[in-house]
């Protein structure tokens, strides 16, 4: 026959599913219930969402501890925490432990390049400003932190793997910039079915167990949107510099400000909007707005900041000796749009 206390112990070992902290260390369990007769235990937790994939992965795992401390049968109510519990305990890491994270950083001027919304092209956005600022003289790192859409080293034409040696991972280096990306411990392309702690680990990983040397500037690819991870990166970091991306469209930019409102809610300074795809630009010199215009100065003007650079629909020139599918090279009409760009960043930092 299992007890209350029993219970209460089994449970406060599992973790929130998004706040990647114990149950015993949120106070979730709200309620514990036994029918001695049926050995029937009844539980209310209290987690950070309710109704999503992670709740029913959490449902199933409650039910086989219990059963395995000695239920006969389980039943579960889940319930939100609070928003002050929300406040006090989300994110990866205490504040020890992202000091410990990142002290071998402390130098580095973290770049984040967010989005409101997948497909306005943020990672080739990132992937281009790490090479510009690289061209620049500046020394360059470039952490492909969109965990589940990775795409960085394809972009950049990497073929090579990162370096283990004595505990510590090597960045691969492409066009002067030195990059780690999802991409590289994953097989085959398969996709990431990890939740939670798992994908905590791994971010922990880019900036603790990686040698990245001596940075001017380490940029950080972000994903889309606002969610769980793209919340505990900007929780990991103790400052950064924010660079939102958007289309000319107006919808996409309504969007993208949910990122900059983000970036400000966790103390995080926004350095400037870059607005990619703003035109297209025939052979006859000809510029077609194909998603509108104004979507760019306008957000940044809503997040009283200033607009970095315009870049145009376009593809980069390939080369079969040096292949980087989405790098523009250095005299190319954009390549040049992206070193503006990056010494606008220069210049911005340096005052």
């Amino acid at each position: 026959m299992i007890n209350e206390q029993q219970v209460r112990e089994v449970l406060g070992q599992l973790q929130d599913p998004f706040l990647h902290r114990t149950f015993a260390e949120t106070n979730g369990i709200i309620n514990v219930s036994i029918k001695e007769e049926k050995n029937h235990v009844s539980v209310k937790v209290a987690i950070a969402k309710t109704n999503t994939p992670e709740q029913m992965q959490l449902q199933m795992k409650i039910v086989d501890v219990l059963k395995e401390a000695g239920a006969s049968t389980v039943g579960i109510r889940f319930e939100e925490l609070s928003t002050e519990s929300l406040e006090q305990f989300r994110g990866t890491a205490t504040e020890s432990e992202v000091h410990d994270i990142l002290s071998p950083l402390s130098s580095v001027q973290f770049l984040a390049i967010a989005s409101g919304k997948g497909g306005v092209g943020k990672s080739t956005v990132s992937v281009n400003l790490a090479v510009a600022l690289a061209r620049l003289g500046k020394k360059v790192g470039l952490i492909d932190a969109d965990i589940y859409g990775f795409s960085v080293p394809d972009m950049m034409g990497i073929q090579e793997m990162p370096v283990v040696k004595d505990d510590r991972i090597y960045p691969v280096e492409r066009k002067g910039v030195k990059v780690i990306s999802m991409g590289f411990f994953v097989e085959n392309n398969a996709p990431i079915v990890w939740r939670g702690p798992m994908l905590g680990k791994v971010l922990d990983q880019f900036f603790r167990d990686v040698e990245w040397g001596d940075l001017d500037y380490l940029l950080l690819d972000l994903p889309p949107g606002t969610g769980d991870v793209a919340l505990d990166i900007h929780q990991m970091l103790p400052s950064s510099k924010e660079i939102i991306v958007t289309t000319p469209h107006p919808t996409a930019a309504f969007v993208a400000a949910r990122a900059g409102a983000m970036a400000l809610q966790t103390n995080h300074d926004i350095l400037g909007v870059i607005e990619n795809m703003a035109w297209y630009e025939s052979k006859s010199g000809d510029r077609e707005y194909v998603f509108g215009q104004g979507g760019g100065p306008k957000l940044a003007d809503e997040l009283r900041t200033e607009l970095l650079g315009q870049i145009p629909l376009g593809q980069p020139d390939w080369t079969n000796d040096d292949f980087a599918p989405s790098v523009y090279e250095e005299d190319h009409p954009t390549g040049k749009i992206y070193l503006q760009a990056a010494q606008n960043i220069i210049d911005k930092l340096s005052k």
